[in-house]
C-alpha cells in the first residue's frame, strides 16, 4: 500500500456518522473538530441543533435513507434511541460498525424489554409488571398499597409516557392505544418507589472491552425532565459510589453496550440504590463534563465508538452544577440576552442548542464549577433567570 493510500484509509477510519439532529449531536461537533474526526449528521428536518454537521436530512425509519447516509462514514452512532430494529439491523447485515448495537439499544427501546434483561441479570430494579389491562392494572395497585407508576413501553422521555396513578381507569386511554394498535402490547406498571434523591451514574465503553466511569451524580427532576445537577453527588463516597458504579459496568458489559451509558438511580429512603432509566448515547445528566471534567461525555463517545483509548474523567474542580434552560425567553432568544450574562457573570459556561424558545423545551443548559457549592449553584440558578421569564 502506498503512503498515500495508507493516509487516506486512516482518515476512512475516522468518519463518525450520527442519526439524529438534536443537541447530543450538535455538542458532539467540537470534540470531533478537536480530534480530527470527521462528523456527520443525518438530521430529521432542516435546521436542526446540529445543522452545522447535517450533511443530509432523511426520516431515520426508511432503511434506504440511512443505508446511504451510512455508505458516507465509518461507524454508525445515535442522538437517540428511537432507530427502528429493522433499520439497525440492515445496518449490520449491510457491514456497518454501529454503535451502540441493535441488541443493546433494543433494551433501551423498550421499557418492559429492559426491566426483563435488568432483572435477569439480577440488578436493583422497583417492582413491576407488565398490565395488558386494567384488571392486571388493578391487581397489582392492590398488591402495592393502592398506587404505582405507569409508563408506555416505548416512546416516553421527559416525563412523557409515565403517570402517577390510584385507579386503573386512569390508564384507560393508554390501555385503548393498546387495543387499537392490534400488537397485543403492554404498559409498564412499577413500584411508586420512596426515594431520597435521584442519582445518575454515567460510563464509556469502547468495543475492545474498556470500560471508565465518571463521578455519581445527583440529579433533580422538575415535571418529569431534568433540571440540575449536581456533581459529584453530595455524600456519595464509598460505599454508595462503588455500588453505582458496579451496576452500571455490569450494565454496560452484559448489555454490550459501546459509547456512553447513562444509568439513573433512585437512592431510596433505606438506603438502596434501584435502576430507574437507562440511556445508551450522552446524557442530559452529562453535561457538567464538558466543562468540568478532564474528558467529556462527547469526546469520550466518539472516542468509545471508534474503539479508541478513553480519556480521564478527573474532575476540574470539587463541584460542577449544570442547569438546563428551559423554555426559554418569552421573547427572542438565548442570544441576544447573552452579553448581559457575560457581563454580570464571567465564569458561568451557557450552551446554547440554537432552537426556538418554547414551554418545557430545553434550549441550552449552563455550568458553573467552583471549590463551594453553595456558590456555585447560587450563580448557576442566577444564569438561568437571565433566559426565562
Amino acid at each position: 500500500m502506498t503512503p498515500g493510500a495508507r493516509q487516506e484509509e486512516d482518515q476512512m477510519a475516522n468518519r463518525v456518522g450520527v442519526i439524529g439532529g438534536g443537541q447530543l449531536a450538535r455538542m458532539m461537533i467540537p470534540p470531533a473538530v478537536h480530534l480530527g474526526i470527521e462528523i456527520s449528521v443525518l438530521a430529521e428536518a432542516e435546521g436542526s441543533s446540529a445543522r452545522l454537521a447535517a450533511t443530509q436530512v432523511g426520516d431515520y425509519h426508511d432503511v434506504d435513507v440511512v443505508l446511504d447516509f451510512a455508505r458516507t462514514v465509518d461507524v454508525v452512532t445515535f442522538d437517540h434511541e428511537h432507530v427502528p430494529q429493522q433499520v439497525l439491523t440492515a445496518l449490520v447485515d449491510a457491514g456497518v460498525p454501529v454503535h451502540p448495537g441493535p441488541s443493546a439499544l433494543a433494551v433501551a427501546q423498550d421499557k418492559i424489554v429492559m426491566r426483563q434483561r435488568l432483572t435477569e441479570l439480577g440488578l436493583p430494579v422497583p417492582d413491576w409488571a407488565a398490565v395488558h389491562d386494567a384488571s392486571e392494572l388493578e391487581a397489582f395497585l392492590a398488591d402495592h398499597g393502592g398506587r404505582a407508576v405507569v409508563k408506555t413501553a416505548r416512546g416516553g422521555y421527559d416525563g412523557k409516557g409515565v403517570r402517577v396513578v390510584s385507579a386503573a381507569h386512569e390508564a384507560d386511554d393508554w390501555f385503548g392505544a393498546l387495543a387499537e394498535d392490534g400488537n397485543g402490547g403492554a404498559l409498564l406498571v412499577e413500584e411508586l418507589v420512596d426515594f431520597r434523591r435521584e442519582l445518575s451514574q454515567l460510563v464509556a465503553r469502547r468495543p475492545s472491552g474498556d470500560i471508565v466511569p465518571w463521578p455519581l451524580v445527583e440529579t433533580v427532576q422538575r415535571d418529569g425532565v431534568c433540571s440540575e445537577v449536581f456533581a459529584p453527588a453530595p455524600s456519595s463516597a464509598g460505599r454508595l459510589a462503588d455500588l453505582a458504579d458496579e451496576i452500571a459496568r455490569t450494565v454496560a458489559e452484559r448489555l454490550d453496550v459501546t459509547g456512553v451509558l447513562a444509568v439513573e438511580l433512585f437512592e431510596t429512603t433505606d438506603e438502596r440504590l434501584l435502576i430507574n432509566e437507562l440511556a445508551m448515547r450522552p446524557h442530559n445528566t452529562g453535561h457538567w463534563t464538558i466543562d468540568g471534567s478532564t474528558t467529556s461525555q462527547f469526546e469520550q463517545h466518539l472516542r468509545a465508538v471508534l474503539d479508541l483509548p478513553l480519556g480521564d474523567t478527573d474532575c476540574h474542580r470539587p463541584w460542577s452544577v449544570m442547569l438546563n434552560v428551559l423554555g426559554g425567553p418569552a421573547t427572542g432568544s438565548m442570544a441576544d440576552r447573552l452579553p448581559a450574562l457575560m457581563a454580570d457573570q464571567p465564569a458561568v459556561k451557557v450552551h446554547d442548542y440554537g432552537k426556538e424558545p418554547r414551554p418545557g423545551r430545553k434550549v441550552g443548559h449552563v455550568t458553573v464549577v467552583g471549590d463551594d457549592l453553595d456558590e456555585a449553584v447560587f450563580r448557576a440558578r442566577a444564569a438561568v433567570e437571565f433566559f426565562t421569564d
